[in-house]
């Protein structure tokens, strides 16, 4: 069985083609857990380095799903957030990894299969199947689960010779660094709720990626990322955080440098990173 295979038994909304179906097909599936007509995915061409694992993390466990062909990344995008936005809405090609909240209507159907058993073992002719509903589905945990889905590409758009390495020893690095700066996020909106500032978890999240990657951490090529040289604004990601990147190269830039000097020799584990970085950043974002 292939990753879309297994991970369409439990999500079947990805079995709806996102070019043919529409919004109401998906919030069917989706919002009322009807299964659909009919079991295709012709729409996902699949690649047999798919993969699907758990990731271990401060926060707990996350699952991570990591597909080698672009286009099968944003088909299985748009059909997980079509009864949201619509099965219409693109991919941005600037996107490389989502962190999706996705029902589990499996789990809902297990759990009623042994609720009503229990109830009759219990001799209950008539279980109240819909307050039983509503007391499982009080907790998010039993129905939502926390999917990172992560593409196969050059990290921030970054070609390898840009970044100064062989072209499949870069793609390679770029997947550490797309998974490890995806799993940062979550960590930070699990640890951290609070502190969200998007600038600022940019940072501290590809500051993870890069040191999971390399085992050490590199300034300029974070610089690189998001378009700073010498203090000035070249374009890149940076201007996706802010209306004004040319304002903020300096600081961005300087504090780039103070992470080099924090992170020091790389003797951390890569996670190990986030609360280190974290107590700086009420003097970053201050400035």
């Amino acid at each position: 069985m292939t990753v879309i295979e297994k991970l369409a038994e439990t999500y079947p909304q990805l079995y709806l083609d996102p070019d043919r179906a529409e919004k109401d097909a998906y919030r069917k599936v989706v919002l009322e857990g009807e299964t659909p007509e009919t079991k295709e995915l012709s729409h996902f061409i699949q690649h047999e380095q798919d993969l699907e694992e758990t990731a271990l993390t401060p926060a707990g466990k996350v699952q991570v799903v990591s597909l080698r062909n672009r286009k099968d990344y944003e088909t299985f995008v748009r059909c997980m957030m079509a009864a949201k936005t619509g099965p219409k809405e693109p991919v941005p090609a600037s996107q490389g990894a989502s962190t999706l909240v996705a029902f589990n209507w499996a789990r809902i159907h297990e759990h009623k299969r042994c609720f009503f058993e229990a109830q009759h073992a219990a001799g209950v002719a008539d279980p109240d199947w819909p307050a039983e509903f509503q007391r499982f589905i009080s907790v998010k945990e039993n129905y939502q689960d926390l999917l990172v889905v992560l593409s196969w590409g050059p990290y921030s758009n970054i070609t390898a010779k840009m970044a100064g390495q062989a072209e499949e020893s870069w793609m390679e690095s770029s997947y550490s660094i797309r998974k490890y700066h995806e799993l940062t996020h979550v960590i930070c909106r699990r640890l951290y709720p609070d502190r969200i500032e998007a600038i600022w978890d940019e940072l501290v999240a590809d500051a993870v990626g890069i040191y999971a990657a390399f085992g050490r951490y590199d300034a300029e090529l974070e610089k690189l990322f998001l378009g700073i040289r010498e203090g000035r604004y070249t374009g890149g990601r940076l201007e996706n955080y802010t209306d004004d990147p040319q304002r903020l190269a300096v600081q961005v830039e300087q504090m780039l440098d103070r992470f080099g000097v924090i992170i020091g020799d790389g003797k951390q584990e890569p996670f190990d990173l986030i609360p280190m970085l974290q107590e700086y950043q009420n003097e970053f974002c201050k400035e």
